[in-house]
């Protein structure tokens, strides 16, 4: 047996708190991991925020960030231990022998800068090629990962290239250098499944094809089974379970694995309406203002009581617009909405407080969404003193039935923001607009920042309170296993326009237009092969136009 490329033996990582009204002191995040990684293998690190993936793939190359520090045990790359190497061994091993790809291309391009400069750099700086070598494996590259135009790609800045394209841009910069070892964090949890059906496969035939070997971090355990060999869960940072692909996916041991194997077992039954719509949308166009096209094409839907309206489709397909258009802040060129029998005035300013009350709003990031200064108490009691005057004992007592409605309970409301988890976040979001007693809420992108099994937690928690309170939700997503949790009825929208509208059975029922087909046919599926199965069946396709 030959040396592994990567080798980490009991590898132990702390951090420094600073918790509210205590002393600073530290805390141990990963707790002496061990695992090994073949040249051309891929290993996954799945596990729920916190558990630890990105620290340890980050350690991987010597690195902690955030004050993390490595605190004990060892790494070897290519036979040498790199934690006791000097300053100067290790800049010679990053983006050499060891690249890195982020999740959010967009947060680590340089926007001032071109693309091709950017790709090159590390292969040029640790003169690994020359610089017309560089822009030529570059281009290349662009070719293999599927990126169109890829002569000239590279000239273009990162702001002139969609999401999915410069997530591949970033794929190339690290595989640009010819490295050993690619660090993979997260890279397509960001994206819309059909553009992250495309990322997968240019990244798994990149991995191929150069022989490169990854680990490969996500909390997505169906995306991390079409890439890689072996899979090691991990939660609180240690290993729970550690195997081959076909062992965790088709026989995991721990509890905690068969968890994730067996998340969105919802079984939401569609239910019929039982009364008039409570928000119509009526023959909506709008356009952004400062520009010259329309971004939604005349949209009608329909949301009832006590009902979930899906709206799904990909970046730029309206979603979002369109529910700026229903809440006021972007009137509409054309149409009109109704709500709650009354025709909405197209602009905030135009509308009255009860309009505001009952149609409320979450939003996807939980973290901005809230006043770090404030108590979760001062949070969830804000829109009952706004809309119902209360205040004092009446007020705490409310805002305790509306902790215990969330599951969260008495205990947290004097937390603040900083003290919760993304779940938890989320939850007091819910609450504060439950607190409101709306009709009909907006759920824009709500579980997409969070992982499979605090997810799974939201939606039940969200259609358990729907039956308790009679509220309509509109949810906005691009995930189509959440589409199938939670919904009643369902829209697809594709450039500004609803392409497929109806009941959640009728919707996800064949036959299918092309955009819905290849929407559908994105999820990724947990079973071994299934990525290939695409692959072949796209190719097959290709071949026959």
């Amino acid at each position: 047996m030959s040396e592994p490329l990567l080798k980490v033996r009991g590898l132990k990582i702390g951090a420094t708190v600073y918790p509210p009204g205590e002393k600073p002191h530290d805390i141990e995040i990963v707790h002496g991991v061990d695992f090994e990684l073949a040249k051309g293998k891929v290993l996954g690190l799945i596990g729920e925020s916190g558990a630890g993936k990105s620290t340890i793939g980050l350690a991987s190359m010597a690195y902690g960030r955030g004050g993390v520090k490595i605190t004990g045990g060892e790494v070897w790359v290519n036979g040498r231990e790199i934690l006791s190497a000097g300053v100067g061994d290790i800049r010679k091993l990053r983006g050499a022998e060891v690249t890195y790809v982020s999740q959010s291309a967009a947060a680590s391009f340089n926007p001032a800068k071109k693309i091709m400069d950017q790709v090159v750099e590390a292969a040029v700086e640790q003169k690994k090629f020359s610089r017309k070598d560089a822009e030529e494996r570059a281009r290349v590259l662009f070719a293999k990962l599927g990126l169109p135009d890829p002569d000239n790609i590279g000239d273009r800045f990162p702001h002139q290239v969609s999401g999915g394209q410069l997530q591949r841009c970033m794929t190339a910069l690290a595989l640009c250098p010819e490295p050993d070892l690619v660090v993979f964090d997260e890279p397509t949890t960001a994206l819309d499944v059909t553009t992250q059906i495309d990322v997968l496969m240019a990244i798994k035939e990149a991995i191929r094809d150069t022989g490169v070997a990854a680990l490969y971090i996500t909390h997505d355990l169906a995306v991390v089974a079409q890439v890689s060999d072996d899979i090691m869960v991990l939660k609180m940072g240690n290993t729970v379970e550690y195997g081959s692909v076909d062992q965790i996916i088709n026989a995991p041991q721990e509890e905690y694995t068969k968890a994730l194997v067996s998340v969105r077992s919802i079984e939401h039954e569609e239910k019929a309406p039982t009364a008039e719509p409570v928000l119509s949308v009526r023959n909506i166009t709008a356009r952004y203002q400062g520009t010259k096209f329309d971004v939604l094409h005349g949209v009608n839907v329909d949301l009832y009581p006590g009902q979930t309206l899906a709206v799904v489709g990909e970046s730029g397909s309206g979603k979002s617009t369109l529910a700026r258009v229903i809440t006021g802040l972007l009137p509409p060129r054309e149409g009109e909405i109704e709500f709650a029998g009354r025709t909405l005035s197209n602009d905030l300013a135009g509308r009255s407080r009860e309009d505001l009350r009952e149609l409320q709003m979450i939003y996807q990031m939980a973290d901005v969404a809230m006043n770090p200064r404030q108590t979760v108490g001062t949070i969830i009691g804000r829109p009952l003193e706004f809309y119902f005057g209360m205040r004092g004992a009446e007020k705490k007592k409310r805002i305790i039935e509306l902790l215990d409605e969330i599951e969260l309970g008495e205990k947290f409301i004097d937390r603040y923001p900083a003290e919760l988890s993304g779940g938890q976040k989320q939850r007091v979001c819910i609450a504060r607009s439950l607190a409101a007693k709306p009709k009909m809420i907006i759920c824009d992108e709500v579980t997409s920042a969070l992982d499979p099994l605090v997810a799974d937690g939201i939606l039940k928690l969200l259609l358990d309170l729907q039956k308790i309170e009679d509220v309509a939700y509109l949810f906005i997503t691009h995930d189509l296993a959440t589409v199938r949790a939670i919904s009643d009825n369902i829209a697809v929208m594709y450039q500004g326009k609803v392409q497929r509208y109806g009941g959640k059975s009728k919707v996800l029922s064949p036959p299918f237009d092309d955009y819905t087909d290849l929407l559908l046919s994105s999820v990724p599926e947990m079973r071994l092969g299934w990525l290939e199965e695409v692959i072949a069946n796209r190719k097959m396709e290709s071949a026959g136009n």
